[in-house]
């Protein structure tokens, strides 16, 4: 990654199944238009601009929107065993991060300043950090470098969690008044409620 040692990378996480949604939600579109995959990917790379994210083979539309926005899209049937094959995939394919801003494709209504926040936080020294939300933790998450090992080794659905829990590391929580780190994509009523939404910003 050239002088990008410096750089904290953007992880957009966008290789999930959508077997709730019923159709491909990550193509979906959100009431101004836009697929709500490229919602995401766009706040991600406007906020960390080598962004990098691992799709399954046979998402050519997928790939496309992404690439277009100038993300680093990576195919590898690997992530097609669950989240945290996705993740472990990006960390290796940047290990010579300074850390990782990590962002799911189907929360499109996080809002930019909370990205910001997060990666500031990183930059400040946090080992692991990521908003809060009316007393909850929420998305995206951000780790360090030290992180690397335990993210690099992860596999299946259990995705970052078990890294996020180990009590042997240091969270810091920011405060935020942003609903949209709580908010994904899982059914199209999730659609419904469009308070909050990019198109209403």
């Amino acid at each position: 990654m050239s002088g990008a040692a410096a750089a904290i990378v953007g992880i957009l996480l966008a290789g999930g199944r959508s077997t709730r949604f019923g159709t491909d939600k990550l193509l979906h579109r959100l009431p101004d238009g836009t697929p709500i995959a490229l919602a995401s990917g766009r706040r991600l790379v406007a906020t960390c601009p080598h962004t990098v994210s691992v799709v399954p083979a046979g998402q050519a539309t997928l790939r496309r929107l992404l690439t277009d926005i100038g993300v680093d899209v990576r195919v590898d049937p690997a992530c097609e065993l669950g989240i945290g094959s996705s993740l472990a995939c990006a960390v290796r394919a940047t290990a010579d991060a300074e850390g990782w801003l990590v962002a799911l494709a189907d929360m499109p209504f996080v809002e930019a300043s909370t990205l910001h926040s997060v990666l500031e936080a990183l930059r400040d020294g946090a080992e692991i950090a990521a908003p809060s939300c009316g007393g909850r933790r929420g998305h995206p998450v951000g780790f360090s470098r030290r992180c690397f090992a335990a993210l690099a080794g992860l596999h299946g659905d259990a995705g970052a969690r078990r890294v996020l829990d180990d009590p042997s590391r240091s969270l810091t929580l920011i405060a935020v008044d942003d609903a949209g780190v709580h908010r994904d994509v899982d059914r199209p009523e999730d659609l419904l409620a469009v308070a909050g939404s990019p198109s209403r910003r």
